[in-house]
């Protein structure tokens, strides 16, 4: 006895193995393949798009990818002197001794309270800034904020938008990858930018140029060959004949405050990034556009020093409204791609998932269900959906086939002939049989109850034999 039940059992677990292991590689396949799509979607929009933040990014010693060296040996190669600082203090006083262009490949490094001196350099000097941020454009005080970002930097001529290309060394240098980061003036505020590649690059021509780029490509060391790159860079750089390259390894230390004569330079900012650096009159040489600050103002110094004068003046002129900060800018471009990612995959998984389309395959019943069953499930579900209307018509395109059939009658006869015959059949008039069989929508399920009987005694009444008589006949 027991050797005879021992077999039985082995048949009964060997099948289920393998149907769970199918399932095992139908919930895991599709997360695996949408782990690895968001991998390398990840890991390829960080090689294009590098962290300015990170070190070694376009430092003019950095020989690597996303480093400047490149760039430095073509302005040595076209007589500009380059010279490298690590330290902000001594960047912005290298700029005393004559004209030049700061370039700040970093804006995120420097410190919130020296940030601010970038928006007071001499007259005759150039501001170059790689994709900074709000911030630091609000503590540089210019009037100019971020627009849409794309994910990838484009290539674009510099009158893509239609606008020619005010600046000579971006339109000399035609088209390059500059289109990353946009920007517009602040809403309210007088455009008085001057934009070159959609937006992608702003050059505010004040005593002091300042340049505002939104992508860092044309620097790069992989990027600078391609396109106009290194002729926009150096354009942009060797205005002057001279480069103060502001190389940060990191974030940049609170300011050191010396005396001037221990031999630390005397230098005095104010908490949030106001300072003392840079032209006499504090303002840092713009001219009077009617924004806060510039030379605009009346150059009397003891209205400058009154309180109340300042007062009046901010209260006077016009102040750029307060900038919005929408949902949509408070998530970083990588966190909406990744959600669309997500959307995707999920998309993948949905339709993979699905019903495979293709031709209707006949496929036997699983069980086999009684055909008032059948009816009585359909009738229900009609019920629920208080669908009378097509249970009505249901009811008559099956009681018209079997009288078409009955009576050898086409499927193209009109239906006022089929009434017609209908009623010499059951003794009845052509309008009755004409609503009966074409009539409207039943009202309730009492109307719709007595329809099916009286189709039913229709088809009875036609489609019987002659031999035998019906209810009909008999009365």
């Amino acid at each position: 006895m027991t050797a005879t039940a021992a077999p039985p059992a082995a048949p009964s677990t060997t099948p289920a193995a393998p149907r769970r292991r199918r399932r095992w590689h139908r919930l895991v396949i599709p997360f695996a393949l949408a782990a690895a799509l968001l991998t390398i979607t990840v890991v390829t929009h960080a090689v294009d798009q590098p962290d300015n933040t990170e070190r070694g990014y376009l430092s003019p010693v950095a020989t690597n990818d996303d480093g400047g060296s490149r760039l430095a040996e073509a302005l040595r190669g076209q007589g500009v002197t380059v010279q490298r600082e690590t330290d902000t203090l001594r960047a912005l006083l290298a700029l005393d001794t004559g004209p030049a262009t700061l370039f700040v490949p970093a804006p995120e490094l420097l410190h919130p309270d020296t940030v601010g001196a970038l928006g007071d350099l001499p007259a005759g000097r150039r501001l170059v800034l790689v994709d900074p941020s709000l911030r630091v454009l609000e503590s540089v005080d210019l009037p100019v904020v971020r627009a849409d970002r794309r994910w990838a930097t484009r290539a674009v001529a510099p009158d893509a938008d239609g606008v020619p290309c005010p600046l000579p060394e971006a339109a000399r240098a035609g088209t390059a990858a500059a289109q990353l980061q946009r920007y517009a003036p602040p809403a309210g505020f007088a455009n008085t930018l001057r934009t070159c590649y959609s937006g992608g690059l702003v050059h505010l021509p004040w005593a002091a140029d300042v340049v505002v780029i939104g992508a860092g490509d044309p620097f790069r060391n992989d990027r600078i060959g391609e396109w106009g790159n290194q002729a926009l860079a150096t354009g942009l750089l060797g205005g002057h004949g001279r480069v103060v390259w502001l190389d940060l390894d990191g974030p940049a230390p609170p300011p050191h405050f010396g005396t001037g004569s221990s031999g630390e330079p005397a230098w005095s900012p104010t908490p949030g990034g106001s300072t003392t650096y840079g032209s006499g009159d504090g303002n840092g040489g713009r001219p009077g556009d009617g924004y806060p600050g510039g030379s605009g103002d009346s150059g009397d110094p003891s209205e400058g020093d009154d309180p109340s004068a300042g007062d009046e003046q901010d209260q006077g002129q016009g102040q750029p409204p307060d900038r919005q900060n929408p949902l949509w800018a408070a998530f970083p471009a990588w966190f909406w791609a990744l959600l669309v990612q997500l959307a995707l995959a999920a998309l993948l998984v949905v339709l993979w998932r699905a019903r495979r389309l293709g031709p209707p395959v006949a496929e036997p019943l699983p069980v086999r269900v009684r055909s008032a069953e059948t009816v009585l499930g359909r009738a229900r579900l009609y019920q629920r959906a208080r669908a009378r209307g097509p249970a009505a018509d249901t009811l008559r395109a099956a009681a018209l086939d079997r009288l078409a059939a009955r009576l050898n009658l086409p499927a193209t006869t009109p239906p006022a002939e089929v009434a017609a015959l209908v009623a010499a059949r059951t003794g009845g008039t052509t309008d009755e049989a004409h609503e009966l069989l074409y009539g409207g929508e039943p009202s309730s399920d009492a109307e719709l109850l007595a329809l099916a009987r009286s189709l039913d005694r229709v088809t009875r009444t036609v489609a019987a034999p002659p031999d035998h008589p019906t209810e009909g006949d008999l009365r």
